[in-house]
């Protein structure tokens, strides 16, 4: 099942949506099933330039893709080392002739085999190509290392690491202090991470979290927390929080401040989950499916005091989260996100109150969407500065262990441009 979902993001869907395929279509599949297809279709994308490599290597005539997704599912569990190998390399044989091609069981064999002999110097092999060994695309690879030539091996590095479980306390609901008291009396593990953040030892499921279901937590990244303190809303304030799906930061805004909140974002199915999030959190705001593009279709002539444009961007800061992104996304994508966040930029500008503050945030970290789009949105707009910032000083939060990437700049609306 694994290798199918490889080979249908190989094709170009997503992860989520291969993996929801793949269960759908095998009908009612054991929790601990789904675990294990999950895992292994996660850790066969983490290292996919890594194993894809090997399968070139090992391969003397490209196998079809379904195949080629078997063999690199097949290695990536040979080298986790979790079960015999030889029962692994027959599970692979036996997948081969449940895709419909049993002719190519022999193949599959051989090719296993002959990695299981020989894998040192293949790996070795691998390694020596930067797509084997920092397992990104190779655009991708020389982007990071032009942008940031000190520290692009750590960039890359934390792309490829598990994701720690990060959960943002309700002080509407709690303190953090009795928060952490909980689950130590629970005996889960956690550690204070920023200003309300818990940052838990192993992940698990929200529904065994303590208060999860009465709205005292929410799951959400150590980085994703800096939004709602930068926008600096108060009480009284009118807000909004434009492309707001899930509804995370909403939430969080609601968390600090009595705000008048309305929460817009394209796609409806997201924006039900924009409502979910406040309903199980005890919060009100106005929720709205629309292109915040043309802000007059949905919100008339109104205006705020506050707006938090959380701009949609390739996800290049997130990608140890959603590891098919480094294989989904090209080149090219950047300017064509870019462009987006321009019209966003523009569009929502308009909508923004004089003496009032726009948050522009991006969980990326290639510069032609976060700080170049910024500073050509400043040279268009002349009542526009951009306002210094505590954390990220330079707006650019690069992935590491605590938190994955974001950039944010916070812009200020001058009564008087020539001021």
């Amino acid at each position: 099942m694994a290798s199918r979902v490889v080979a249908q993001v190989a094709g170009g869907a997503s992860l989520n949506a291969a993996l929801a395929e793949a269960f759908r279509a095998s009908g009612d599949v054991p929790a601990p099933l789904r675990g294990a297809v999950q895992d292994l279709s996660y850790a066969t994308l983490r290292d996919y330039g890594f194993v894809d490599r090997i399968a070139d290597a090992l391969a003397t005539h490209p196998p079809q893709a379904e195949i080629r997704a078997l063999l690199m599912t097949a290695i990536t569990a040979l080298r986790a080392g979790r079960r015999g190998v030889h029962a692994i390399v027959d599970q692979a044989v036996e997948a081969a002739t449940r895709l419909g091609v049993e002719r190519t069981k022999g193949f599959v064999n051989a090719v296993l085999r002959r990695f299981l002999r020989e894998r040192e110097a293949i790996e070795r092999a691998a390694e020596a190509t930067d797509e084997g060994r920092y397992r990104h695309p190779q655009w991708w690879i020389d982007r990071v290392r032009s942008a940031y030539p000190a520290e692009w091996t750590s960039i890359l590095a934390a792309a490829n690491a598990h994701p720690p479980m990060t959960l943002r306390v309700n002080r509407r609901r709690t303190t953090r202090d009795g928060y952490m008291a909980r689950l130590a009396a629970a005996g889960i593990d956690a550690r204070a991470l920023g200003d309300a953040g818990v940052r838990l030892a192993r992940p698990m499921p929200v529904d065994a979290l303590p208060g999860f279901r009465e709205g005292e937590v929410s799951v959400q990244d150590a980085g994703a927390q800096l939004a709602a303190g930068l926008l600096g809303a108060v009480d009284g304030m009118s807000v909004l929080d434009a492309c707001a799906a899930p509804g995370g930061k909403t939430a969080h805004i609601l968390e600090l401040a009595d705000v008048s909140a309305t929460a817009v974002d394209i796609d409806a199915a997201r924006v039900a989950r924009i409502r979910e999030t406040l309903d199980r959190l005890g919060f009100t705001a106005q929720v709205v499916v629309g292109d915040a593009t043309r802000p007059q279709s949905w919100c008339g002539d109104a205006c705020y005091d506050r707006i938090l444009l959380d701009a949609p961007c390739t996800a290049s800061g997130v990608a140890r989260r959603h590891p098919d992104i480094k294989w989904l996304r090209r080149a090219e994508d950047i300017a064509r996100f870019a462009s987006t966040q321009e019209a966003l930029l523009d569009a929502l500008w308009q909508r923004l109150l004089p003496g009032g503050r726009m948050l522009y945030a991006t969980c990326s970290v290639f510069p032609e969407e976060n700080a170049v789009q910024v500073e050509r949105f400043l040279s268009r707009h002349p009542d526009a500065r951009r306002l210094t910032i505590a954390e990220p000083a330079s707006g650019q939060l690069l992935p590491a262990d605590d938190h994955d990437g974001f950039f944010y700049a916070l812009l200020d609306k001058r009564f008087d441009p020539a001021g």
